[in-house]
């Protein structure tokens, strides 16, 4: 296994990591999940680069990588519901958006065909990964400005998730068409 799948298994392993903290009842779980997310987020970015940069692209990683992110974002998400940092119909937004997308991935892969993420989708993963960052980091320090700025970008977020996956199935609909 080379080294971005490496990075992108470890990714998947922080997820219950993550979502253990979140719901411990201590005082500094908001610091630990932060730290534990930008850990996996810093793999989501080396990974691909890797990959890119010593051409080690598989198919494990064209799958993988994605559903890493998708998971680590949604678990976040899911447990940010319970702390009001995240109004649940947002999340619903995000995950009924990641569901689509996979569910239209695999079957672009069943034909044979790989559908790669286009600019809109990493843009919404990128607001997506700094919204959730603010997020924590404000409910860590207790700071209003810092929960504002991330509860605007957590809604920029929605609309760019709402956007990305128009996108992705209105450049696509030809797998649609014969089914």
């Amino acid at each position: 296994m080379n080294l971005p799948n490496k990075l992108t298994l470890f990714r998947i392993i922080l997820i219950p990591v993550l979502v253990i903290f979140m719901y411990l009842p201590i005082s500094s779980k908001y610091l630990i999940s932060l730290i534990i997310f930008i850990i996996a987020a810093i793999t989501d970015a080396l990974d691909g680069n890797i990959a890119r940069k010593y051409n080690l692209i598989t198919d494990f990683g064209k799958f993988m990588d994605p559903l890493a992110d998708k998971l680590l974002v949604i678990a976040a998400l899911i447990c940010m519901i319970e702390t009001s940092l995240v109004p649940g119909w947002i999340v619903l937004i995000i995950i009924s958006r990641e569901l689509s997308v996979s569910i239209m991935r695999a079957i672009a892969a069943a034909d044979g065909k790989v559908i790669a993420a286009g600019t809109s989708g990493k843009l919404k993963t990128i607001v997506q990964m700094v919204s959730i960052i603010l997020l924590l980091l404000g409910a860590h320090l207790n700071d209003n400005i810092v929960l504002t700025i991330g509860k605007v970008l957590i809604y920029l977020a929605a609309a760019l998730t709402i956007y990305s996956g128009y996108e992705y199935f209105s450049y696509n609909k030809e797998l649609f068409e014969d089914r």
